[in-house]
């Protein structure tokens, strides 16, 4: 089997020291130089936080808080430690929220995912990822160009001059949305035109179809998927087996330190419980430290197939920001992990809102700790409580223990919207 480097096969208790060894002088790092995080971690003393359990006391900053922070502290929220003149690019996302690209190669580590796809020096790759305001045209074609990849920033749109564009320069690799793709190649189709050529796909940016998945590998075109942030670059992505095959989940990216917390919290969940993905970088310009990227996904158990030992995720399994208005009043997830957070006796629950708007119920199911006893005066303290927190009236029923579902869910609005 074919690797990227050596850490990607590291003994996993090595790699969680390298990590951990590294997070002191990280966190050093952004409280002298990033001003934002001066603020957020003040009183953080950065030797002591030397593991997952300390690193869990510091504070989530969250992708939702990105506007606020960067109204408060401009451009960039006081998060960057490296001055704006010193940076290569500046990208805006809706809202906007200003996201920085940092100087030097392969700057969002997106190479070791995209060799893990296939793609090597000589490859000719279509980067079909946008090249203005968003970064990811700037991310895949960044460690494609580390890789020694030709890369052809054809962008989206004009699918007539992208097959051209496949036929003529023997593209071997496709680099864009699973949507795009399928696009193109039905317009090779429609053209017969030759792109047999194009042998791999590295995908991201949104769901990918495992129909569409099948239908391209009977094409000879095998795709892989990343999954990718606008602040913090690769996050995970997959791999391949032997024989060709795609191997289940997606493993973190070697630069990061990635935890699952409850939504709505900054606390980390059992292996295999569904979360949010909150993520501390390494990166010396943007040292982004427990930031909650609002996305929600499970750790896998076991080894990859592949050989790489790092822990692998699910993959992406739906938004953490979980909010929603009751009566014009809007309702949280962090306001439910605070009404759990009062009744010790309360191991999980799940805020169910029901009826018409306007005539709406809420009804928090909880599953009581081992020993617990459902009774009328827990019921009672716990619906004051939700009229407390919420400003709002709520119901409690008491569900069997493990009997709420594990898909990250605080917040379940089954209201009809017409």
């Amino acid at each position: 089997m074919d690797y990227y480097d050596s850490s990607e096969t590291r003994d996993p208790a090595a790699r969680e020291a390298a990590l951990l060894a590294r997070l002191p002088r990280q966190i050093a790092h952004a409280k002298a130089n990033a001003p934002g995080f001066a603020r957020i971690l003040e009183g953080v003393d950065p030797a002591a936080v030397t593991s997952r359990e300390a690193l869990a006391r510091l504070p989530v900053t969250r992708k939702s808080d990105l506007g606020d922070l960067q109204k408060q502290l401009p451009p960039l929220g006081g998060l960057n430690a490296t001055p704006l003149a010193k940076l290569a690019k500046i990208f805006i996302s809706p809202g906007p929220i200003y996201d920085p690209e940092g100087a030097g190669p392969d700057w969002w580590r997106s190479a070791r995912g995209l060799y893990a796809a296939g793609f090597r020096p000589g490859d000719i790759v279509i980067n079909t990822f946008a090249y203005h305001f968003t970064p990811a045209g700037s991310m895949m074609e960044s460690g494609a160009l580390a890789l020694g990849c030709t890369v052809v920033p054809t962008g989206t749109g004009q699918t007539e001059m992208q097959v051209a564009a496949i036929a003529g320069l023997s593209v071997s690799g496709y680099v864009g949305t699973p949507s795009f793709l399928k696009l193109i190649v039905d317009k090779a189709d429609e053209l017969k035109a030759d792109i047999s050529c194009l042998r791999k796909a590295f995908v991201g940016a949104e769901y990918l179809p495992p129909a569409l998945r099948k239908s391209m590998g009977e094409r000879g075109i095998r795709v892989l998927q990343s999954y990718a942030s606008a602040d913090l670059g690769l996050i995970a992505y997959e791999s391949a087996a032997a024989d060709g095959s795609v191997n289940e989940g997606m493993l973190i990216d070697e630069g990061l330190l990635v935890e699952i917390v409850r939504p709505g919290t900054g606390d980390p969940v059992a292996p295999g419980e569904v979360g949010e993905v909150v993520v501390t970088t390494f990166n010396q310009d943007y040292p982004l430290v427990r930031f909650g990227t609002g996305d929600l996904s499970a750790v896998l158990p076991g080894a990859s197939p592949c050989g790489r030992t790092n822990v692998r995720i699910r993959g992406w399994m739906g938004r953490a920001d979980q909010s929603t208005k009751v009566r014009a009043m809007f309702v949280t997830a962090k306001q439910v992990a605070e009404i759990v957070r009062r009744h010790t006796e309360v191991a999980a629950a799940r805020l169910v809102i029901e009826g018409e708007v306007g005539s709406d119920r809420m009804t928090l199911k909880c599953a009581l700790k081992g020993g617990a006893a459902a009774c009328d005066s827990l019921n009672a303290t716990i619906v004051a409580t939700i009229r407390e927190v919420t400003k709002l009236r709520g119901e409690v029923e008491f569900v069997a223990a493990g009997s709420l579902p594990n898909d990250g869910k605080v917040i379940d609005d089954l209201r009809k919207y017409g």
